[in-house]
């Protein structure tokens, strides 16, 4: 696999669409923390990690539906292997005028576009999700 964190952003779109309760993905820390900064925004309800019937770490999210339908509307990859996308804290884009956020690569770990912008911080832009 040449891109883990997209894999992951695609479960998480395929398991939302089809209504399961729960996403398992292979175990990462990047995967993890962007599992924990999209429960703190509202995106999903839980976020564990466990183990398979192989004993391998995975990543356990519980998916997050309001009248049926996802708590999110999309998650897309920006920065991908082949082209790589980094900014400054000033040049973040605001996601859907603020509606969405920006998950953002740091020097200080995965953090969302306001975090970035108040601590002054550029990096990796990894993904957009609203």
């Amino acid at each position: 696999m040449t891109d883990p964190v997209s894999d992951f952003l695609t479960r998480l779109r395929n398991a939302a669409r089809a209504g399961l309760a729960e996403c398992v993905s292979p175990h990462s820390n990047l995967k993890e923390s962007l599992a924990v900064i999209l429960k703190n925004e509202g995106y999903v309800s839980e976020v564990s990690t466990g183990a398979d019937k192989l004993g391998h770490k995975t990543v356990v999210v519980k998916m997050k539906y309001v009248d049926n339908a996802p708590a999110f509307t999309n998650l897309s990859r920006v920065s991908t292997p082949g082209r790589r996308l980094y900014v400054g804290y000033s040049d973040i884009p605001r996601v859907l005028n603020g509606l969405g956020i920006a998950i953002l690569s740091t020097s200080k770990g995965l953090k969302k576009d306001q975090d970035c912008r108040r601590e002054k911080l550029g990096g990796e832009y990894v993904c957009n999700v609203w």
